[in-house]
């Protein structure tokens, strides 16, 4: 009998429970719900990810590409997972790692999610993708869509970053500046997609297939670790896909018989855009979107996450938490970590750090726990969370002996 590259069986509404058919583009179920693809997992159990190519798709039992000649790919996954002992002493973690997501393709973990989502988009003959973005996602989204030969809308708020913009335009995106939030863009995106019957919406959970991408970050982590979860995992939260991800990578490995203990997952959002955190404290199932939500670290700031539910449900059902930060802390934690363990962190992945130091001060984190940290981007996609403020010398001058 011939091994199957994929076991994905159907997509399944996590709210209401309906099935629908995985062989047809598919976004949102008719209740409003993001969409989970769900795999054969006896068929899978035999997934033996050990010699195949350090990529992402070492896991393609439980990817939804159904052949190996439809996999649209930069080499992206199997990204570092570092120790960091001076940090993790100096904070009172002494078993702290980082998954550096910042040195895959485009620069940050979007490449997991553009790589699976484009793959299945072409797959199912979608010719166009389109999308609102902070920045990362629609770089990484419109690089794929390249690479796959379809074309790409995006649109983002006019202060995202400004590398994501010059990725878009590399990519030969149509790109559009939005006087607003993701939020905004995302209402633009939904009207323009009208009259491009033959473009997928491929924003936030709006199709079934990016949390695919992401969820291979846990996969990762565990084999890494010898298939050893660790005892937490601090994610940064804006839309949560990776941490919806993340739990459902787990669960998955669970039902394979990888690995037993559960991971005590953490939701890092900013004091300044804190729906997931206002939510988890108030015991609510659902978030309400703040009034004026900023933060520098734009990758989380995300008013209403459309799979808030699902990123609460992960932080129930893991005895997680969620925690919110200063823009002062997060800048700090990202110089501090530099300056110990030579790592430059995004700000996103540099709010988890920040994090770290509450967790660790208030209790939760006794201190004897393996801590994973996802850092979801590199630091130099964000040059003006560093003030560079250093003495100019003369070109017949003199460096100061030192101190």
């Amino acid at each position: 009998m011939t091994e199957r590259y994929s076991t994905l069986s159907h997509l399944e509404c996590p709210k209401c429970g309906a099935r629908l058919d995985a062989t047809v583009v598919q976004g949102t179920c008719d209740c409003g719900s993001p969409l989970l693809a769900r795999y054969d997992l006896d068929a899978a159990r035999g997934m033996s990810p050990a010699g195949r190519a350090p990529t992402l798709w070492r896991y393609h039992e439980v990817l939804p590409v159904s052949a190996e000649s439809a996999v649209v790919s930069l080499g992206e996954g199997m990204t570092p997972l570092l120790p960091l002992p001076v940090h993790g002493k100096r904070i009172g973690v002494p078993d702290l790692w980082m998954k550096d997501e910042g040195l895959v393709p485009t620069g940050s973990f979007k490449a997991r999610g553009a790589a699976v989502g484009v793959s299945r988009a072409a797959e199912l003959g979608v010719r166009g993708i389109a999308m609102p973005t902070n920045g990362n996602a629609g770089a990484a989204w419109a690089l794929y869509a390249a690479r796959a030969g379809l074309r790409s809308l995006i649109a983002m708020p006019v202060d995202a970053p400004v590398i994501t913009r010059a990725e878009c335009v590399a990519a030969g995106a149509e790109l559009y500046l939005v006087d607003g939030l993701i939020s905004h863009a995302g209402a633009l995106i939904r009207k323009a997609l009208a009259s491009r019957p033959d473009y997928q919406d491929v924003s936030t959970l709006k199709e079934p297939y990016r949390i695919e991408g992401k969820k291979t970050m846990g996969y990762e982590i565990v084999e890494q670790s010898g298939r050893r979860a660790p005892d937490v995992l601090l994610y940064p939260t804006g839309g949560g896909v990776g941490l919806i991800g993340i739990h459902k990578a787990l669960d998955e490995m669970r039902e394979l018989g990888w690995l037993t203990p559960e991971t005590r997952l953490v939701a890092v959002q900013a004091e300044g855009c804190r729906p997931i955190v206002d939510a988890w404290e108030a015991g609510a199932a659902e978030s309400v979107a703040p009034a004026a939500p900023t933060t520098i670290a734009f990758g989380i700031n995300v008013p209403k996450p459309l799979g808030d539910f699902l990123i609460l449900r992960a932080l129930a059902e893991t005895e997680g938490t969620a925690v919110a930060v200063t823009d002062e802390e997060l800048l700090a934690a990202q110089r501090e970590l530099a300056a110990d363990e030579g790592a430059f962190v995004c700000p996103e992945g540099a709010a988890c750090f920040a994090a770290l130091i509450r967790l660790r001060e208030s209790g939760w984190l006794r201190g004897d726990e393996r801590v994973v940290v996802l850092n979801t981007g590199s630091g130099v996609k964000y040059p003006d969370t560093v003030r560079v403020d250093v003495p100019t010398i003369s070109a017949d001058g003199a460096l100061p002996d030192p101190a």
